[in-house]
């Protein structure tokens, strides 16, 4: 059999391809509200910021290790992708520091703070899970607890995107991050379609 049809693969690469789609759709969300003048954008951007930074350096070195030693020689990308991957969160402000504008953005603009809670509930009623995820959000968190609340927000806010532009990963999506699970990627118990997954992200 291909590596991609062995079981514990498939998860592996599906689990990947929902990160990046979701990390995508986020990305393209927050573009939109600088075209709009979005008030969205204010608490976005350093949730964006610390999410993508923080998730970059794992979600390479898990591609690298799923191409063994060809992902390991200098002959392909990933050596290069993976040297440099912490130099995202070095280059943009450490994880703290962007946990701590999004803690000064939502005490110094509550319009921001408004603005991102309405859309993260107008997607509200096509997910049970996200309904339960975004009414245990926490926009007040105190400075102990930035990274948490953070992380929670670009779930939601990922999923938000996803669910925003009909993607076909937003179940998927919603099925692997908002359920519980294992830390590392591949380690979850949710059925998704994994095989639609696979094909959107590695079309023929």
């Amino acid at each position: 059999k291909r590596l991609i049809d062995q079981p514990m693969m498939a998860a592996v690469l599906t689990d990947l391809a929902v990160e990046s789609e979701a990390a995508t759709a986020l990305s393209m969300r927050l573009a939109a509200t600088f075209d709009a003048d979005d008030a969205v954008g204010r608490l976005l951007t350093p949730v964006a910021k610390y999410w993508v930074c923080k998730r970059a350096p794992n979600m390479i070195y898990e591609a690298m290790e799923a191409l063994g030693g060809a992902g390991y020689v200098e002959t392909g990308p990933m050596p290069r992708l993976f040297r440099q991957s912490p130099l995202n969160a070095i280059w943009e402000g450490s994880g703290n520091v962007i946990a701590l504008d999004v803690l000064r953005a939502a005490g110094r603009e509550p319009e921001g703070v408004e603005a991102l809670r309405d859309w993260l509930a107008s997607q509200a009623g096509k997910s049970a899970d996200y309904d339960r995820f975004i009414a245990g959000l926490d926009l007040k968190a105190n400075e102990a607890g930035a990274r948490l609340a953070v992380e929670r927000l670009a779930l939601a806010a990922q999923a938000a995107a996803l669910l925003e532009m009909d993607s076909p990963s937003a179940e998927a999506f919603i099925a692997l991050r908002m359920r519980p699970r294992g830390m590392a990627y591949g380690a979850y118990e949710a059925q998704v379609d994994q095989r639609a997954v696979l094909e959107r992200a590695m079309p023929a």
